[in-house]
């Protein structure tokens, strides 16, 4: 005979659960403040001056010559003009006056001295404005709020039979942690806060919503085929045991293609992707988490908390004393 295969006590740890995540937060609120934010050129406005080059250098070695003529930090990315075929060196610098044409003089003319035999000649210039990347943030957050809403009454209306706009804000708070822990990889990994990383979020609040709703669709089966005969937290326990494997094997999957894109960067140094795979990776793997271990086991706290509300509990009193 069979052994029949136990379920995975996920209810019954979950403070254990609630702990590590919000000491994670926890970890990157004070990291913020600790470490800082590297915000990009976009959200906080600048300069950008692209250079021509022939031969080979070192990015470091111009990021060097620029904080030595103008005192302050850049970033420094190599490219190819598509149009004249020409190798270009991108310099990004942060501000909110931009670089006048003084300083702008002084950095060539230090560059061509420095670079003698690379050719340098300045290939474009343009002032970045910061309201452009504020307007940018602000449509991604309403993108954000109203993927929400939008999750909230899809989930409320296919799972109304267990709750289920309940079930759709738990979802929600599903999401949210994801997001945190992938605002953390931006600030412990020091990536850009820039385009990519509101391309993760975006990307991480369509893919960590497919978990969760494979369970919630389990527990209402369950639910159907159990009925009153199985507790609650078992029903939940059970309904996350059968669909572990699934959700793990999808996301081994999905990282293992990231994990392939992020080695590739690594050895061509294509640093801009790498801010792009690997917080989405950990965007997957904390999604996996938070759709097994935090959503369902707040969808059980919270119903077990309505039954034995007051309100509730007067309502079962006055059935009973009705049918006396």
């Amino acid at each position: 005979m069979a052994k029949e295969k136990r379920n995975l006590d996920v209810v019954g740890h979950r403070k254990v659960f609630y702990t590590i995540s919000c000491t994670l937060i926890a970890l990157f609120i004070v990291l913020t403040f600790v470490l800082g934010l590297n915000v990009d050129i976009m959200f906080k406005g600048g300069t950008i001056l692209t250079y021509s080059y022939t031969g080979e250098l070192e990015t470091n070695a111009v990021q060097d010559v620029v904080t030595e003529v103008l005192g302050q930090k850049s970033t420094v990315t190599k490219g190819e003009n598509t149009a004249t075929s020409q190798t270009t060196v991108k310099i990004q610098l942060s501000s909110t006056g931009g670089i006048n044409e003084v300083k702008q003089n002084e950095l060539k003319d230090k560059l061509v001295e420095t670079f003698a035999d690379n050719n340098i000649e300045l290939f474009e210039t343009s002032d970045v404005n910061a309201s452009n990347g504020l307007d940018f943030f602000l449509k991604c957050m309403v993108a954000v709020v109203f993927a929400a809403i939008i999750t909230i009454i899809y989930i409320g209306f296919r799972f109304r039979k267990i709750g289920g706009i309940s079930a759709g804000i738990f979802s929600v708070v599903a999401l949210l942690h994801d997001l945190c822990m992938v605002y953390g990889c931006f600030v412990i990994c020091r990536f850009d806060i820039n385009a990519n990383f509101m391309a993760v979020l975006l990307t991480i609040l369509g893919y960590s919503i497919n978990a969760t709703i494979i369970i919630y669709d389990r527990i209402r089966e369950n639910q159907t085929l159990k009925g009153s005969k199985v507790e609650l937290e078992e029903l939940v326990n059970m309904s996350v045991t059968q669909t572990l494997g699934r959700s793990i094997h999808t996301t081994v999957t999905t990282v293992a293609a990231m994990a392939v894109v992020c080695i590739v960067c690594v050895i061509y140094g294509v640093n801009s992707i790498i801010s792009f795979a690997f917080p989405l990776i950990i965007g997957m793997l904390a999604g996996v988490y938070s759709s097994n271990c935090i959503a369902p086991t707040l969808w059980v706290m919270w119903r077990r908390h309505t039954e034995n509300s007051p309100k509730k509990n007067k309502s079962k009193t006055a059935q009973k004393s009705g049918r006396r």
